[in-house]
């Protein structure tokens, strides 16, 4: 049988963990060969092993995301001797914890912090993975937002102002390269069980944070990948400039 994504290469920041992970095996799974990147190498080396465990083509780059040289050298070492960007999946982020606090009293380094990863480090995941999907005329983008980047949450003032933020940058993407044959799309997870989510949160707030998802569970990863390597697939061919909410329903309240 003929895998859908032979032949074709994708970057993937944020890939030793969760929906990056859960992405990365998803999309080699299709024969893609991937470039997994993020901080921590021993936990992109484990994506890049099980993926080979699996009979897949992988490769790691060790690479920050607040960055600029190091997002512009994790793109070039994806384009590698193939020449190609198919996909640019941008997973990267940080939630800033569970220390909820009202906009007047919100920390201002946790406020930077946040927009400095999960807007500017998206920014610059964008621009050059654009640059190299505009100049050999294909390619498709998602990046992994949050359901906070559509709806106001109380308390997490700079995570939900970098996520709008992300849905922006892939609204105006999208316009800016649609004639170019790029697409860029967004997906906005609800409660997803990564180690992200799960680390120092109480049973407590887990179970309010999850009845707020009429769906009534936490989602896994690979139920958010599985959105995302749809927008990335040509079975999407027509969409771009959305973001996709894979949420449990947390959106429609």
């Amino acid at each position: 049988m003929t895998q859908e994504f032979e032949g074709r290469t994708a970057l993937i920041t944020g890939g030793g963990t969760g929906i990056g992970r859960a992405t990365a095996l998803a999309l080699a799974a299709q024969g893609c060969l991937v470039t997994v990147t993020g901080r921590t190498e021993a936990t992109l080396r484990e994506t890049v092993d099980e993926i080979e465990a699996a009979g897949g083509k992988a490769r790691l780059f060790v690479a920050d995301v607040t960055d600029e040289e190091s997002v512009r050298a994790a793109v070039e070492a994806a384009v590698g001797d193939t020449g190609r960007l198919d996909f640019g999946v941008n997973s990267a982020g940080d939630s800033g914890g569970d220390d909820l606090k009202p906009l007047a009293d919100y920390p201002t380094e946790k406020f930077d912090r946040l927009v400095d990863i999960d807007l500017r480090g998206l920014f610059l995941s964008m621009k050059y993975e654009l640059r190299q999907m505009r100049d050999q005329g294909f390619g498709s983008i998602v990046n992994v937002g949050s359901g906070a980047g559509l709806v106001g949450v109380p308390g997490v003032a700079g995570y939900v102002a970098a996520k709008h933020g992300a849905v922006g940058l892939t609204k105006a993407a999208a316009l800016d390269y649609a004639a170019d044959g790029v697409r860029v799309n967004a997906v906005a997870p609800g409660l997803v069980e990564t180690p992200l989510i799960a680390t120092g949160r109480s049973p407590e707030l887990m179970a309010a944070r999850i009845a707020a998802h009429p769906i009534g569970r936490i989602a896994q990863p690979d139920e958010i990948a599985d959105a995302v390597v749809w927008l990335c697939s040509d079975r999407s061919s027509y969409v771009t400039g959305v973001a996709l909410p894979v949420d449990g329903g947390y959106t429609t309240r």
